[in-house]
This record gives structure tokens, sequence and C-alpha cells, in this order.
């Protein structure tokens, strides 16, 4: 029941606001629920997955204007080239603990920064990857609300995905390492395994979101792979509630509907991040657990009173 009024909120959504905002509400959403994952349910805060969004972003950028790939395919080789990045960067950066593990990743991230960056030739440098195509035979993909149905699926996958990781015996284990890390040890599960498994899978949704960002925008820009990404995800993730997966979409749409507002208001506009800024601080200060936390104990209170 919940399930399908998810479906059916998605698909309703553009025609409630305007699709490139709808998109970027799902993408962002979604990279939001992969730090989630990691965080929320592994206790290990990554303050460099924006190498993953922005690596995925680049990839599937290339594969689809260079190589002429369906968009479909080009998410997939976004999502296979964060997943794979973070098979030896996961690794490293486990090796550390604490304040120290999100220190490393913040490192690597930057060093894909200024690596995208030095390759122009490839990578388009400051300018970005400009003219991504998006392409499916038999579909015209050009109008945002087109694209928006057709790459629909494919965001829905990544949301079931997290869903089923969460909730799978992989995902108890994932969160009795980060309640008691010592006592997993002792009844015998391999935690530095599990760890670096639910790295990869946190890589692999924030691949498979900045796949369909950048295919939805027709572009790839450096700031994808930026720092203030991560940072901007992060909260996101935090505004929503940690631990409770779908937090992680609501702290997404409040972030970017009060963005969007804040950019178009003549009230506003000169000094947005003041605002925001200020909202934010009050969201955390009057909802400690989250936005998403809130909203489910209002909604049982709700029904309590008419049942």
């Amino acid at each position: 029941m919940v399930a399908a009024a998810a479906v059916a909120a998605a698909v309703a959504l553009p025609r409630l606001i305007y699709p490139v905002l709808a998109l970027e509400i799902l993408v962002w959403g979604l990279f939001a629920v992969a730090i989630d994952l990691l965080l929320g349910f592994g206790g290990l805060l990554s303050f460099g997955h924006a190498a993953y969004w922005g690596v995925a972003g680049y990839v599937a950028g290339m594969v689809a204007r260079d190589l002429g790939a369906p968009f479909p395919l080009a998410v997939l080789a976004g999502l296979l080239g964060a997943a794979v990045l973070a098979v030896p960067l996961g690794y490293l950066s486990l090796r550390r603990t604490g304040i120290y593990f999100t220190m490393v990743t913040l490192a690597f991230a930057q060093m894909l920064y200024y690596v995208a960056n030095e390759l122009r030739p490839i990578t388009g440098g400051e300018n970005g990857l400009q003219g991504v195509s998006r392409t499916f035979p038999g579909l015209s993909l050009g109008p945002s609300l087109s694209f928006y149905y057709a790459a629909l699926p494919l965001v829905l996958f990544g949301y079931f995905a997290a869903y089923r990781i969460v909730h799978s015996p992989f995902g108890h284990v994932l969160v009795s390492i980060r309640d008691n890390e010592a006592r997993a040890q002792a009844l015998g599960y391999d935690t530095a395994r599990y760890k670096h498994i639910a790295f990869i899978l946190s890589a692999g949704l924030a691949g498979l979101a900045g796949s369909v960002y950048t295919l939805g925008e027709h572009f790839a820009s450096l700031e994808m792979l930026h720092w203030t990404t991560s940072g901007q995800v992060v909260l996101m993730t935090v505004l929503g509630g940690l631990g409770t997966l779908w937090g992680g979409v609501v702290g997404a749409g409040v972030f970017l509907m009060l963005r969007d507002f804040l950019s178009t208001s003549d009230l506003f506009r000169d000094a947005p991040g003041v605002v925001t800024g200020a909202i934010f601080i009050l969201i955390v200060l009057a909802l400690r657990h989250g936005l998403w936390p809130t909203f489910a104990v209002l909604v049982r209170r709700g029904l309590g009173r008419f049942a």
C-alpha cells in the first residue's frame, strides 16, 4: 500500500511542479538515500560521495554522447563505473575510522575533482562535459517530461534496491556493526567486509543517481565532484532523518524546493544563503530527529484520533 502510494506520488510529481525540478528531487533523494545507507545504517560518514555521483555522471555522459548508447546503457555504465571506483577507494578509506575515515573520503573526492579539471580534452575541464544526448529506440526524449517518465523506472529501481538492502539479513548485520562492532565481531561477522560491501553499494546507488542527473541536464559539470556537493547531500540526509532511509527524499525535496523558491523570489534573491541557513537551523533545533520521523509521528497521532 505504501509502495503504491509512493509510486503514484512519483508519477504525479511533474504535474505538480515543473519536470526538471521533479527529476532533481528524485535523483538527489536517491543520492541522499545512498548516504543514509552508509551513515544512518552503517555509522560511516562519507564526505566524499560526490566522487561517485560525479564520476558516474561523466561516464554516463561520455557513453551517451560519444558512443551513442541508449540512455539505460549509459546509466548502467555510470553505475558500474562508480561501483568499480568504490572498490579500491572504499578499501583504503575504511582502514581508518571516525573523523579520519571522513577526511580520507573527502581527500579522495578532491583528488578526483582536480584530475577531472586537468583532463580538459576528455572532461571539458571547467566548462564541463557538454552536449550529452539521451536516446532510446522508438522514443522521443527531447522534452523534460518525456525523459522524466522514461528515467522513472531506473530511479524507482534504485529506491527498491536500497529498501531490499536495508531489510535484508545484510542490512541487519550492518546495523549491528553500527551499534556495537566489537559484539558483531565476537559473533563471527567479518565487519570489515560488511562495511566495504556497504560502501560499494552506497557508491553504486549514488552513481545511478548521478548518471540520471547528467542525462537529464544534458551536461556533466565539474561541480558534481566538488566537496560542496557531498556537503549538500549530507545536509539533505540529516534534515530528512538519519536511519530512516526515506527521510533523505523528504530532505532533498525541502532543500531543492526552498532553493528554487528563493532563487526566483525578488524579496530574498540577494541573500538566499542566509534565509536557507536560518530555516535549516530552525528545522534541526525544532525537529531533532529529522523531518521524516516527525511527519510519521504526526500521521500516527492523526490516525489514532480517528480510530
